[in-house]
């Protein structure tokens, strides 16, 4: 690490002495230009999209209206469209963390199609005008600082914007989940009443979610989400455990779980629902148990801080200041 240091420090003050006190960024910049101009044939150059063939080929499709000049749409752009070109580049190659990251997108409710490449441009966005306002920083500091400093300026900034959509999509991920596991007991108390009043699963679903749509929008969104793919003809058991993979809840993987095997061995879904709907209140009081006994102890620790310093000043501080006098002679 010293030696590191070193190589930076010499390097440093080779760069002051040769071209002046701004010599160092002026080489920063150099270097950021000379890679942004190796990346720009990389970047336009774009592999051809197999749909195109089509176009190309001459070929129509009935009542594209191809009089009119007018030409049929073969897919639908979402909102992100404009990144569609960049993406062989803002996404990673690896499919295994390219499925990673898409999955966690979708489970902090990003589910457009460009989701996981504007979470990388905004990465790199942020990193660059977070490192950009560290330099920007340096420029304006009256101060001569250590070359230690001046790294510490430029790359922490750097850092923080690179890792904030993260931190970001994060919280919102665990802020989903912890909506679902909230939620989720009273909605299979609802879906309990519907199937014993005579609907059916599908049904059942559906009404959930517009029942706790005031209360528990997150859940009742991925519930909307499961009825309308059972209504556009997906498989059930399908739809359920992509809902399960969607929310990423243990609660909603043991329920599809519950469901499925109630399909598989054809035993009654309503008594399903009743074992495991009580089951799901139990575990909810359990972990308001378990959040009420960790109480004691924060506030444990709360007190020793905040309280027993102050109580020890104005129990022993006038003793305290009392022996200090007489030590010095000035008892009397």
């Amino acid at each position: 690490m010293d030696s590191a240091l070193d190589i930076v420090s010499q390097s440093w003050d080779f760069l002051t002495a040769a071209f002046g006190p701004m010599g160092p960024f002026f080489a920063i910049g150099a270097m950021g230009a000379l890679l942004i101009a190796l990346s720009v044939p990389a970047l336009l150059k774009r592999r051809p999209d197999p749909m195109d063939r089509l176009s190309v080929s001459g070929i129509e499709p009935r009542g594209s209206g191809g009089a009119r000049g007018g030409a049929i749409k073969l897919r639908y752009d979402g909102a992100g469209s404009a990144l569609d070109k960049f993406a062989p580049y803002l996404e990673p190659k690896d499919q295994k963390e390219l499925g990673a990251t898409r999955l966690k997108l979708i489970q902090a409710g990003y589910r457009s199609k460009s989701a996981v490449s504007t979470y990388h441009l905004s990465r790199f966005v942020l990193g660059i005008g977070f490192l950009l306002a560290g330099v920007l920083s340096v420029f304006l500091r009256p101060d001569d600082p250590s070359v230690t400093k001046l790294l510490m300026s430029v790359l922490i900034p750097g850092c923080v914007g690179y890792f904030a959509p993260s931190y970001w999509v994060e919280r919102r991920r665990q802020q989903r989940q912890d909506d679902v596991i909230s939620g989720f007991p009273d909605s299979l108390d609802l879906m309990l009443v519907c199937v014993e009043a005579g609907q059916s699963l599908d049904q059942a679903i559906m009404r959930v979610a517009k029942e706790i749509q005031a209360g528990y929008p997150t859940l009742a969104e991925e519930f909307e989400i499961v009825s309308s793919e059972m209504r556009a003809g997906k498989d059930r058991t399908t739809v359920l455990r992509d809902m399960g993979e969607r929310c990423g809840v243990s609660d909603i993987s043991s329920f599809v779980t519950v469901l499925v095997q109630s399909a598989t061995f054809g035993t009654s879904i309503s008594d399903a629902l009743r074992v495991y709907a009580s089951e799901m209140r139990d575990k909810r009081v359990m972990r308001a148990e378990e959040k009420a006994n960790v109480l004691p102890t924060k506030l444990t620790i709360g007190t020793m801080l905040f309280t027993v310093p102050p109580l020890l000043i104005i129990l022993v501080g006038p003793s305290i200041y009392d022996i200090y006098v007489n030590l010095l002679g000035g008892g009397g």
